[in-house]
Protein backbone atom coordinates (compact mmCIF):
# COMPACT_ATOMS: atom_id res chain seq x y z
CA UNK A 1 0.00 0.00 0.00
CA UNK A 2 1.42 3.75 -0.76
CA UNK A 3 1.38 6.41 1.38
CA UNK A 4 -2.00 7.81 0.16
CA UNK A 5 -3.62 4.24 1.40
CA UNK A 6 -2.12 4.25 4.44
CA UNK A 7 -3.33 7.91 5.38
CA UNK A 8 -6.82 6.70 4.04
CA UNK A 9 -6.66 3.37 6.66
CA UNK A 10 -5.82 5.50 9.25
CA UNK A 11 -8.50 7.74 8.67
CA UNK A 12 -11.33 5.98 8.10
CA UNK A 13 -10.27 3.76 11.34
CA UNK A 14 -10.69 6.97 13.23
CA UNK A 15 -13.87 7.73 12.16
CA UNK A 16 -15.18 4.49 12.36
CA UNK A 17 -13.94 3.86 15.83
CA UNK A 18 -14.40 7.68 17.51
CA UNK A 19 -12.02 6.45 20.19
CA UNK A 20 -11.35 9.97 22.75
CA UNK A 21 -8.07 10.24 21.59
CA UNK A 22 -5.72 12.61 23.71
CA UNK A 23 -2.92 13.78 21.26
CA UNK A 24 0.59 15.98 22.10
CA UNK A 25 0.07 13.86 25.65
CA UNK A 26 3.54 12.65 27.05
CA UNK A 27 3.21 9.63 29.21
CA UNK A 28 6.20 10.16 31.93
CA UNK A 29 5.77 7.14 34.15
CA UNK A 30 3.30 3.89 34.50
CA UNK A 31 3.38 2.51 38.22
CA UNK A 32 0.76 1.06 40.48
CA UNK A 33 -1.97 3.03 42.81
CA UNK A 34 -0.53 2.53 46.44
CA UNK A 35 -3.44 -0.06 47.95
CA UNK A 36 -5.48 -0.60 45.11
CA UNK A 37 -5.37 -2.96 41.93
CA UNK A 38 -5.43 0.05 39.24
CA UNK A 39 -2.33 2.00 37.83
CA UNK A 40 -1.48 5.10 37.42
CA UNK A 41 -0.72 6.78 34.10
CA UNK A 42 1.46 9.90 34.74
CA UNK A 43 1.31 12.52 31.91
CA UNK A 44 2.61 15.92 31.35
CA UNK A 45 -0.85 16.93 31.88
CA UNK A 46 -1.75 14.64 34.65
CA UNK A 47 -2.50 11.64 36.19
CA UNK A 48 -5.34 9.41 34.84
CA UNK A 49 -5.95 6.08 36.47
CA UNK A 50 -7.14 2.63 35.03
CA UNK A 51 -7.81 -0.79 35.48
CA UNK A 52 -6.38 -2.28 32.82
CA UNK A 53 -3.35 -0.84 30.41
CA UNK A 54 -2.18 -1.38 27.20
CA UNK A 55 1.26 -0.38 25.57
CA UNK A 56 1.01 0.46 22.45
CA UNK A 57 4.10 2.21 21.55
CA UNK A 58 5.50 0.65 18.77
CA UNK A 59 8.54 -1.66 18.56
CA UNK A 60 11.28 0.83 18.09
CA UNK A 61 12.23 3.47 20.66
CA UNK A 62 15.99 3.89 20.63
CA UNK A 63 18.50 3.31 18.26
CA UNK A 64 20.91 0.26 19.26
CA UNK A 65 24.33 1.37 18.51
CA UNK A 66 27.56 -1.24 19.11
CA UNK A 67 29.71 -0.10 22.09
CA UNK A 68 32.36 0.85 20.54
CA UNK A 69 30.70 3.57 18.58
CA UNK A 70 31.99 6.34 21.13
CA UNK A 71 35.52 5.18 19.72
CA UNK A 72 35.27 7.49 16.97
CA UNK A 73 36.70 10.93 17.02
CA UNK A 74 34.63 13.73 18.43
CA UNK A 75 34.95 15.81 15.03
CA UNK A 76 33.61 12.95 12.87
CA UNK A 77 29.65 13.87 12.45
CA UNK A 78 27.42 10.51 13.40
CA UNK A 79 24.00 10.02 12.90
CA UNK A 80 21.95 7.08 12.97
CA UNK A 81 19.14 5.31 11.13
CA UNK A 82 15.89 7.33 12.48
CA UNK A 83 17.63 10.95 11.99
CA UNK A 84 18.71 10.49 8.50
CA UNK A 85 15.79 13.20 6.12
CA UNK A 86 18.38 13.58 2.99
CA UNK A 87 21.85 13.87 1.77
CA UNK A 88 22.21 17.64 1.67
CA UNK A 89 21.70 17.61 5.39
CA UNK A 90 25.25 16.20 6.09
CA UNK A 91 28.58 17.65 6.02
CA UNK A 92 30.74 17.06 3.06
CA UNK A 93 32.59 14.20 1.90
CA UNK A 94 31.94 10.56 1.59
CA UNK A 95 29.49 8.52 3.86
CA UNK A 96 29.96 5.36 5.63
CA UNK A 97 26.92 3.60 6.70
CA UNK A 98 27.21 0.69 8.93
CA UNK A 99 24.09 -1.91 7.91
CA UNK A 100 22.43 -3.69 5.81
CA UNK A 101 19.05 -4.03 6.39
CA UNK A 102 16.62 -2.29 4.93
CA UNK A 103 17.20 0.97 6.44
CA UNK A 104 20.68 1.05 5.95
CA UNK A 105 20.40 0.06 1.96
CA UNK A 106 17.53 2.89 1.02
CA UNK A 107 19.49 5.16 2.74
CA UNK A 108 22.94 3.86 0.94
CA UNK A 109 20.73 4.31 -2.56
CA UNK A 110 19.40 7.57 -1.41
CA UNK A 111 23.13 8.75 -1.21
CA UNK A 112 24.46 7.07 -4.03
CA UNK A 113 21.60 8.99 -6.17
CA UNK A 114 22.94 12.46 -5.09
CA UNK A 115 26.36 11.68 -5.97
CA UNK A 116 28.08 10.80 -2.79
CA UNK A 117 30.63 8.43 -2.03
CA UNK A 118 29.40 5.74 -0.22
CA UNK A 119 30.67 2.65 2.02
CA UNK A 120 28.23 0.55 3.08
CA UNK A 121 29.66 -2.08 6.06
CA UNK A 122 27.49 -5.21 5.52
CA UNK A 123 26.43 -7.47 8.27
CA UNK A 124 23.52 -10.53 8.05
CA UNK A 125 20.72 -10.18 5.70
CA UNK A 126 18.07 -11.64 4.13
CA UNK A 127 17.13 -10.65 0.59
CA UNK A 128 13.95 -11.25 -1.42
CA UNK A 129 12.74 -10.28 -4.72
CA UNK A 130 10.28 -7.90 -4.61
CA UNK A 131 8.19 -8.87 -6.76
CA UNK A 132 7.68 -12.74 -8.32
CA UNK A 133 5.41 -14.34 -10.45
CA UNK A 134 3.40 -11.17 -11.15
CA UNK A 135 2.40 -10.33 -7.52
CA UNK A 136 4.46 -8.32 -4.74
CA UNK A 137 6.24 -9.89 -2.09
CA UNK A 138 4.00 -8.91 0.29
CA UNK A 139 1.44 -10.20 -1.33
CA UNK A 140 2.88 -13.99 -1.13
CA UNK A 141 3.22 -13.27 2.42
CA UNK A 142 -0.35 -13.07 3.10
CA UNK A 143 -1.51 -15.31 0.35
CA UNK A 144 0.68 -18.37 1.94
CA UNK A 145 0.05 -17.52 5.52
CA UNK A 146 4.14 -16.98 6.11
CA UNK A 147 3.13 -13.79 8.50
CA UNK A 148 1.09 -16.09 10.75
CA UNK A 149 4.18 -18.02 11.45
CA UNK A 150 4.02 -17.64 15.64
CA UNK A 151 7.21 -16.30 16.99
CA UNK A 152 8.31 -19.36 19.06
CA UNK A 153 8.70 -21.33 15.61
CA UNK A 154 11.47 -18.71 14.40
CA UNK A 155 14.84 -19.61 14.20
CA UNK A 156 17.05 -17.42 16.56
CA UNK A 157 19.21 -16.06 13.79
CA UNK A 158 15.70 -14.62 12.19
CA UNK A 159 16.35 -11.40 10.49
CA UNK A 160 13.81 -9.33 8.43
CA UNK A 161 13.36 -9.14 4.88
CA UNK A 162 15.82 -6.47 3.02
CA UNK A 163 13.24 -4.66 1.18
CA UNK A 164 13.08 -1.27 -1.19
CA UNK A 165 10.17 0.89 -2.33
CA UNK A 166 12.36 2.70 -4.10
CA UNK A 167 11.76 3.30 -8.11
CA UNK A 168 7.93 1.65 -7.43
CA UNK A 169 9.49 -1.45 -5.36
CA UNK A 170 12.76 -2.61 -7.20
CA UNK A 171 14.64 -5.57 -5.49
CA UNK A 172 17.33 -4.92 -3.28
CA UNK A 173 20.70 -6.62 -4.10
CA UNK A 174 23.86 -5.13 -2.63
CA UNK A 175 25.32 -6.19 -5.48
CA UNK A 176 23.00 -3.42 -7.67
CA UNK A 177 24.90 -0.99 -4.90
CA UNK A 178 28.13 -2.25 -5.84
CA UNK A 179 27.71 -2.14 -9.65
CA UNK A 180 26.35 1.76 -8.98
CA UNK A 181 29.32 2.72 -6.97
CA UNK A 182 29.01 1.72 -3.67
CA UNK A 183 31.94 0.31 -1.23
CA UNK A 184 31.15 -2.93 0.21
CA UNK A 185 32.71 -3.53 3.48
CA UNK A 186 32.24 -6.40 5.68
CA UNK A 187 30.92 -6.43 9.66
CA UNK A 188 32.56 -4.05 11.71
CA UNK A 189 34.30 -5.06 14.40
CA UNK A 190 35.84 -2.29 16.32
CA UNK A 191 36.90 1.45 16.14
CA UNK A 192 40.35 3.16 17.22
CA UNK A 193 40.17 7.00 16.39
CA UNK A 194 39.96 7.61 12.86
CA UNK A 195 40.70 3.79 11.69
CA UNK A 196 37.88 1.31 11.65
CA UNK A 197 38.39 -2.58 11.38
CA UNK A 198 36.18 -5.06 9.68
CA UNK A 199 35.86 -8.65 10.17
CA UNK A 200 36.67 -10.73 6.41
CA UNK A 201 33.09 -11.82 6.13
CA UNK A 202 31.63 -9.56 3.29
CA UNK A 203 31.17 -12.75 1.22
CA UNK A 204 29.92 -15.17 3.21
CA UNK A 205 27.45 -12.33 4.60
CA UNK A 206 26.08 -12.01 1.07
CA UNK A 207 26.16 -15.64 0.09
CA UNK A 208 23.86 -16.25 3.16
CA UNK A 209 21.55 -13.37 2.11
CA UNK A 210 21.15 -14.84 -1.26
CA UNK A 211 19.98 -17.53 0.41
CA UNK A 212 16.67 -16.10 1.35
CA UNK A 213 15.82 -15.26 -2.55
CA UNK A 214 16.05 -19.24 -2.73
CA UNK A 215 13.87 -20.12 -0.22
CA UNK A 216 11.00 -17.61 -0.96
CA UNK A 217 10.79 -18.49 -4.78
CA UNK A 218 10.31 -22.11 -2.92
CA UNK A 219 7.86 -21.69 -0.88
CA UNK A 220 5.97 -19.78 -3.34
CA UNK A 221 5.87 -22.28 -6.33
CA UNK A 222 5.41 -25.27 -4.04
CA UNK A 223 1.93 -22.95 -3.01
CA UNK A 224 1.00 -21.87 -6.59
CA UNK A 225 1.11 -25.87 -7.31
CA UNK A 226 -0.84 -26.87 -4.68
CA UNK A 227 -3.22 -24.40 -4.90
CA UNK A 228 -3.15 -24.79 -8.49
CA UNK A 229 -3.32 -21.11 -9.16
CA UNK A 230 -2.43 -19.51 -12.49
CA UNK A 231 0.61 -17.39 -11.93
CA UNK A 232 2.77 -16.26 -14.54
CA UNK A 233 6.35 -17.98 -14.68
CA UNK A 234 7.93 -15.39 -16.78
CA UNK A 235 8.85 -13.27 -13.73
CA UNK A 236 10.84 -14.97 -11.95
CA UNK A 237 14.26 -13.11 -10.59
CA UNK A 238 16.92 -15.23 -10.72
CA UNK A 239 19.31 -15.31 -7.83
CA UNK A 240 22.94 -13.14 -8.40
CA UNK A 241 26.29 -15.01 -8.23
CA UNK A 242 28.45 -12.51 -9.12
CA UNK A 243 31.31 -12.88 -6.36
CA UNK A 244 31.87 -8.83 -4.71
CA UNK A 245 35.21 -7.12 -4.92
CA UNK A 246 37.57 -7.89 -2.73
CA UNK A 247 37.14 -5.42 0.83
CA UNK A 248 39.29 -3.69 3.25
CA UNK A 249 39.99 -5.04 7.02
CA UNK A 250 41.02 -1.40 7.74
CA UNK A 251 40.10 2.33 7.20
CA UNK A 252 41.26 5.42 8.13
CA UNK A 253 38.03 7.62 7.37
CA UNK A 254 39.95 10.41 6.86
CA UNK A 255 42.05 9.30 4.15
CA UNK A 256 39.61 8.29 2.08
CA UNK A 257 37.57 11.42 3.08
CA UNK A 258 34.52 9.85 5.23
CA UNK A 259 32.80 12.52 6.86
CA UNK A 260 29.93 11.02 8.09
CA UNK A 261 28.48 8.20 9.81
CA UNK A 262 25.11 6.55 9.80
CA UNK A 263 24.36 3.93 12.07
CA UNK A 264 21.85 1.30 11.09
CA UNK A 265 22.17 -1.17 13.25
CA UNK A 266 18.66 -1.63 14.31
CA UNK A 267 16.60 -0.61 17.30
CA UNK A 268 16.11 -1.93 21.03
CA UNK A 269 13.15 -0.67 23.46
CA UNK A 270 13.14 2.17 25.93
CA UNK A 271 10.41 0.84 28.77
CA UNK A 272 12.26 3.00 31.93
CA UNK A 273 9.19 4.52 32.58
CA UNK A 274 7.60 1.77 33.44
CA UNK A 275 7.79 1.13 36.78
CA UNK A 276 6.84 -2.48 37.45
CA UNK A 277 9.34 -5.83 37.19
CA UNK A 278 7.67 -6.87 33.81
CA UNK A 279 10.96 -6.35 31.58
CA UNK A 280 13.61 -8.88 31.66
CA UNK A 281 17.66 -8.24 31.69
CA UNK A 282 17.81 -6.51 28.31
CA UNK A 283 14.66 -4.16 28.83
CA UNK A 284 12.71 -6.11 26.78
CA UNK A 285 8.51 -7.10 27.83
CA UNK A 286 8.39 -10.68 29.69
CA UNK A 287 5.04 -11.08 28.35
CA UNK A 288 2.94 -13.89 26.22
CA UNK A 289 0.66 -12.69 23.73
CA UNK A 290 0.95 -9.12 25.10
CA UNK A 291 -0.52 -10.71 28.45
CA UNK A 292 2.08 -9.55 31.32
CA UNK A 293 2.17 -11.34 34.59
CA UNK A 294 0.70 -8.85 36.36
CA UNK A 295 -2.99 -8.96 35.48
CA UNK A 296 -3.92 -5.62 34.02
CA UNK A 297 -0.51 -4.30 31.91
CA UNK A 298 -0.30 -5.49 28.55
CA UNK A 299 1.83 -4.92 25.78
CA UNK A 300 0.55 -4.92 21.99
CA UNK A 301 2.51 -3.90 18.34
CA UNK A 302 5.64 -5.37 19.49
CA UNK A 303 7.84 -6.92 16.76
CA UNK A 304 7.10 -10.72 16.35
CA UNK A 305 4.43 -9.95 19.63
CA UNK A 306 3.12 -13.55 18.41
CA UNK A 307 3.25 -13.74 14.78
CA UNK A 308 5.26 -12.00 12.11
CA UNK A 309 2.71 -9.72 11.41
CA UNK A 310 2.48 -8.44 15.16
CA UNK A 311 3.64 -4.64 14.45
CA UNK A 312 2.03 -4.50 11.44
CA UNK A 313 -1.06 -1.99 10.87
CA UNK A 314 -2.79 -5.08 9.17
CA UNK A 315 -1.47 -7.76 11.80
CA UNK A 316 -2.19 -6.17 15.18
CA UNK A 317 -5.72 -6.67 14.67
CA UNK A 318 -5.50 -9.93 15.95
CA UNK A 319 -3.45 -9.68 18.72
CA UNK A 320 -5.63 -6.92 19.92
CA UNK A 321 -8.69 -8.92 19.82
CA UNK A 322 -7.06 -11.67 22.33
CA UNK A 323 -6.23 -8.78 25.01
CA UNK A 324 -9.31 -7.85 24.33
CA UNK A 325 -11.21 -10.65 25.29
CA UNK A 326 -8.65 -11.18 28.27
CA UNK A 327 -9.52 -7.71 29.93
CA UNK A 328 -13.19 -8.43 29.36
CA UNK A 329 -12.14 -11.91 31.20
CA UNK A 330 -11.27 -9.62 34.48
CA UNK A 331 -14.28 -8.08 35.01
Amino acid sequence: MARDGVVRFIDEYAKRIVAPVRGGVNVTRLRPVTGSARFAVETEGGIIEASNVVVATGPYQEPSLPLFSDGLSQDLYQTTANRYSNPDRLPDGAVLVVGSGASGYQIAADLLKSGRQVHLSVGRHRRVPRRYRGKDYGYWQEATGALDQTADTLPPNFVPPLLTGVDGGRDADLRILEGEGTTLLGSLRGIHGNRLHFKPDLEENIAEGDKGVALFKRMVDAFVTDQDIGAPVDQQIPTATQPVAMSALELDVRAVGIGTIIWATGYCYDFRWIDFPVLDNSGKPRHRRGVTEIPGIYFLGLARLHKLKSAFLWGSGEDASYIAEHIAARK
